[in-house]
């Protein structure tokens, strides 16, 4: 629970250690013949190891504990107050049946199942009846050790005792339960992180996916055409063995070749996608899509030491978005829009409904593009980004939203001040891209 449980005896090496320490914080609340009755601090941190620990050792652990807080403070005893070393066991000897009863308790409480919200008022009701149960036992063991009468327990002795219990079993229990909590959000951030991970990763594979199907008509047709030109060439030529033909021919069979290549590449990667997407849905509300592209730009921006504002907003009246198809055509945009920022800009992000279409509107500051360029920038193979090395950039971002858009019966558009300003706007049919009810 607290600990991992796979560290269980490393644990219990600690309460061993902190147990016996904790117990020296400590009041008596009794007088006259229970005066040795103590409450310490002991109890409530010998609570939260127990709730951290596995529980076919409780009754080793309660054991254990009870064994070494008798020796410890007889040993102190002895050193300190200079008491006879068995006369000091002897007198603390009914602590040990505290920890022990304490302990064996909690073997009779399943602590395993249900959230900690639904488990709460249980570990606490449990805490308060063991703790309860276990200060009698040990009053109980001082009545025997010492020789006391049996009939001791009167109504204010309870009173006191079931006081003390609540007020240190609260005590450590809230601790106990916020970290559980802080955990809790821990593995949820890191959940979320692995998940946002995933869904870049397939909206990656979903861009290349994209690109080889494209691929694979453009060899088709190609194919197509050469196998014509072979026709054409063999019909109007007498030499049955003509090698213009045959070259033309042997490309036809080549080009076929890296169709049938880019459709085994094809199953891979759909393969790949439904594997990773088993636990990522397809369809996603605007403000989740909206969240996740600009979280993972704004990592993206402060890896290149660069200061940029993001902000987003979308229709709410809009339902659920194929998440891929977005994803692939805004990220391709602002993430130019981020590499083009020089060193500090600013990021806005809308998704709007407009007669049946999707509104996407991407608007950056601190770049800007020549309007002599605008023309130039959807062309594949234009690029204005170079690598420190001078290499140039593929230039098929801008390229693929284009021709992605209009696969899908849309229009991108680019607008730029010249100055200090570049505004994308693409209109696509929300039938498209609508969750299907």
């Amino acid at each position: 629970m607290f600990f991992r449980k796979q560290n269980k005896w490393l644990i219990m090496l600690l309460m061993l250690l902190f147990v016996p320490l904790a117990g020296e914080l400590k009041f008596h609340p009794l007088s006259g013949d229970f005066a040795n009755f103590q409450v310490s601090l002991g109890s409530p941190v010998f609570l939260l190891f127990i709730l951290s620990l596995p529980k076919n050792i409780l009754v080793a652990t309660g054991f254990s504990a009870g064994i070494v807080v008798v020796l410890f403070r007889s040993i102190l005893d002895y050193y300190i107050l200079e008491i006879n070393f068995m006369m000091a066991v002897i007198n603390h000897l009914p602590t040990f049946f505290y920890y022990f009863i304490y302990a064996s308790l909690f073997m009779f409480i399943k602590l395993e199942k249900g959230s900690i919200y639904n488990k709460a008022l249980m570990i606490a009701g449990w805490s308060i009846l063991a703790e309860t149960a276990a200060s009698f036992a040990e009053l109980f063991a001082n009545c025997i050790v010492f020789n006391y009468p049996l009939l001791f327990v009167t109504g204010a002795m309870v009173l006191k005792i079931v006081a003390i219990a609540v007020l240190r079993c609260f005590f450590i229990l809230s601790f106990f339960f916020l970290a559980q909590i802080y955990t809790m959000e821990l593995r949820m951030q890191q959940e979320r992180q692995e998940k946002e991970k995933m869904l870049l990763l397939i909206t990656d594979i979903y861009n290349e996916i994209l690109q080889l199907k494209r691929s694979q008509k453009n060899a088709e047709n190609l194919t197509r055409e050469c196998y014509k030109i072979y026709e054409q060439i063999k019909a109007q030529s007498e030499d049955k063995d003509d090698i213009l033909s045959q070259k033309v021919l042997a490309l036809a069979g080549a080009l076929h070749e890296i169709k049938k290549d880019n459709q085994r590449i094809h199953a891979g990667f759909m393969t790949l996608m439904n594997t990773q997407q088993e636990h990522i849905a397809d369809y996603l509300a605007v403000d989740d899509l909206l969240d996740f592209i600009v979280n993972v730009h704004k990592q993206y921006g402060k890896s290149l030491h660069k200061r940029i504002k993001f902000t987003a907003s979308g229709d709410k009246k809009i339902k659920k978005l194929h998440a891929y198809t977005l994803l692939a055509l805004i990220n391709n945009i602002v993430s130019n829009a981020v590499e083009a920022i020089t060193a500090t800009g600013s990021i806005e992000i809308k998704l709007q409904s407009k007669s049946r279409e999707l509104l996407i509107e991407i608007k950056n500051s601190g770049s800007s593009i020549q309007p002599k360029k605008l023309e130039l920038i959807f062309q594949a193979g234009y690029t204005t980004k170079f690598a420190s090395d001078g290499t140039a950039s593929t230039g098929v971002g801008l390229s693929y939203v284009q021709q992605h858009v209009k696969s899908l019966g849309g229009s991108v558009k680019m607008e730029s001040d010249g100055v200090n300003e570049v505004k994308c706007t693409i209109y696509v049919p929300l039938s498209e891209i609508e969750e299907k009810c």
